[in-house]
């Protein structure tokens, strides 16, 4: 022992903990499992409120043994541990049971079956019986449908907090709070408003971290397979970098498998009339953004933000609605596809363009939120028509029949609109965004190419980073900053509020990492945003295959222009790829006593 470590047995066998060292991360790190349920390591996330953690302790002084949460209790030095004691599995058994007792049992309805944190524990703690369950009470908890992207369902609610420490602590979004007290607690949203009217921005990382089925997206799929089934329907689906990158899990590759072509061939089996890449989309936003920012920077209007990320714009409009202005005008790479698709794509293929429908495959559980925007749409008609996540394309899959283990890959083969360059992929990550843009500012500056093609200090993994990029010519220096994730987003947007911030181009992602690990990936139990990094990785090598890197050397692109949008940032491009913003702040007033009542439910113990 150090005045650093204490020894302690465990489970009969002398172990070392580090100095105030949870039993719970002690136990971990020697490979002894404890069950839990509300706390999450990855977000520092321990608030004891589940209780299913629970170990029988002796400590020194003390004449009998207490049964204590480990996840909040620190290892003391001669302290003697117990974790599978028939003390503690009945204890451990019957919080699940509590637990259960106003929880939704029909977990074969439920979108977690199989995928489920509750499910697993009540397994681990051999939960038979459901002595306490009360349906009314249950059925009384209540449904919040009102987002058109996500649904809280409280009836699957366990009161864990998790996701109101990573909209507090991690997106400082803060749309959550604990409302009630004992058995009538609940996750609420601040002054009782529903999910669409609050400060809300359903960047769906909430939905990342939720243990149940409590949060989730709004599920469209019977949606898309009317569609397919109907004959007078032309139903073009189009999928985000990201989604080929962080799919393959699902169905037992390895994280990172790149597999655009078994996603192209299911899409094919299911019945696809046309399969578009969101890449090609993300070519055409960085030709519109790099005029738009060139001209913002010729008059000396700076910084200007990227305008991609959905959650990003719900942020700006509910939290900062007077840096509105600084927004670039572009349309998200999604919307732009779109648009194209039902204007120059059926111009071309001799198609009516009202028998269209466009279904998009997204990490994102705000791009449910951006395809209702009314801004986004012209004469009634939406730019897209589906929106379903990651999450449930998979299930769409397995209603099919289709394993994508399996599947034999297809490629691409629309002639106008496919074709994407490595600038176009590395949109799904953190940082691709502004390199994508650099590489074309290069050229439109210099009339030639960027020597360095892949930018280093634009690839760093930083919640937030800034860079100084050479792009001469007519540009000269461009001091641009990153941010992934809220928290650094909020400090950032304070710091060009106060004047202090010194740049010509912000990327913002509202999820950490970016669209690799958005709202609507696919979840990982016990685990927060695991495959980040390599998600990433697959992206970059994609990039690094690719025939042509630079947007504006994407053939399609180029046919694009020639033959349709005559030039970047024309009026017509201006017309079909841009877009405005509005104010939609809510104005959040507490009182103390609600500030107090909100720091106490948010540390109290059930």
């Amino acid at each position: 022992m150090t005045d650093q470590t204490v020894t302690a047995t465990l489970d009969g066998r002398t172990v070392t903990a580090e100095a105030q060292e949870t039993i719970l991360a002690c136990a971990r790190r020697h490979g002894v499992p404890i069950p839990t349920l509300c706390e999450l390591n990855d977000i520092d996330h321990a608030p004891a409120t589940c209780r299913v953690c629970m170990v029988e302790i002796e400590s020194p002084g003390r004449d009998s043994a207490q049964l204590v949460a480990s996840c909040n209790t620190p290892v003391q030095e001669g302290m003697t541990i117990r974790t599978r004691t028939r003390r503690v599995r009945e204890a451990q058994r019957l919080q699940v049971e509590l637990l259960l007792a106003d929880h939704n049992q029909d977990c074969a309805t439920c979108v977690r079956h199989g995928n489920c944190e509750l499910q697993d524990i009540a397994q681990y703690v051999g939960l038979h019986t459901n002595r306490f369950f009360d349906r009314t009470r249950t059925l009384g908890r209540g449904i919040d449908t009102s987002s058109p992207a996500m649904i809280r369902d409280m009836t699957k609610c366990i009161r864990c907090q998790r996701c109101v420490t990573i909209c507090r602590n991690g997106q400082t979004v803060d749309a959550l709070v604990v409302t009630g007290t004992g058995i009538d607690s609940a996750v609420g949203l601040h002054h009782g408003l529903s999910q669409k009217d609050s400060t809300c921005v359903t960047c769906g990382q909430c939905v990342m971290v939720c243990p149940t089925g409590a949060l989730g997206e709004r599920d469209e799929t019977d949606t898309v397979l009317d569609f397919l089934f109907d004959s007078e329907i032309v139903t073009v689906f189009q999928f985000a970098p990201a989604v080929r990158v962080g799919f393959g899990e699902e169905f037992g590759l390895p994280p990172g498998t790149n597999v655009e072509g078994r996603i192209i061939g299911a899409l094919r089996r299911l019945g696809a009339d046309i399969v578009l890449d969101t890449n090609f989309a993300a070519d055409v936003v960085v030709m519109e953004e790099s005029a738009e920012l060139l001209g913002r920077l010729a008059g000396k209007r700076r910084p200007t933000f990227t305008s991609c990320c959905p959650a990003w714009i719900n942020f700006a409009e509910r939290h900062y609605p007077d840096l509105l202005p600084m927004l670039s005008s572009t349309k998200s790479p999604q919307q732009c596809l779109g648009k194209i698709a039902k204007t120059y794509l059926p111009e071309r293929m001799g198609i009516d363009p009202a028998r269209i429908r466009v279904i998009s495959i997204m990490p994102c559980t705000a791009k449910k939120d951006e395809r209702v925007r009314p801004q986004l749409a012209e004469n009634g008609v939406s730019e897209i028509d589906v929106v379903l996540t990651t999450r449930e394309f998979a299930r769409l899959l397995k209603r099919q029949g289709i394993d994508l283990r399996s599947q034999e890959p297809s490629v691409f083969d629309n002639p106008y609109m496919s074709a994407y360059s490595g600038a176009g992929a590395i949109f799904g990550t953190t940082g691709g965004v502004m390199e994508a843009a650099v590489r074309t500012m290069y050229q439109i500056a210099n009339g030639r190419e960027l020597p360095q093609i892949e930018l280093s200090q634009l690839r760093g993994f930083d919640g937030a980073r800034t860079a100084t990029i050479e792009v001469g010519g007519t540009i000269g220096t461009v001091k641009v900053a990153m941010c992934h994730g809220l928290r650094p987003t909020r400090d950032l947007c304070e710091a060009v509020r106060a004047g202090t911030a010194d740049f010509d181009f912000i990327e913002i992602m509202a999820c950490p990492g970016g669209c690799v690990d958005g709202g609507g990936n696919l979840r990982s139990k016990k685990a927060y945003l695991p495959y980040a990094l390599k998600r990433r990785e697959s992206l970059f090598a994609i990039d690094r295959s690719t025939a042509v890197r630079q947007s504006h050397n994407n053939p399609q692109v180029q046919a694009l222009y020639r033959d349709f949008l005559e030039r970047p940032y024309s009026e017509k491009a201006h017309h079909l790829l841009h877009t405005y913003y509005t104010d939609r702040s809510v104005e959040m007033s507490l009182t103390v006593k609600q500030v107090w009542e909100d720091i106490t439910m948010s540390t109290m113990v059930y």
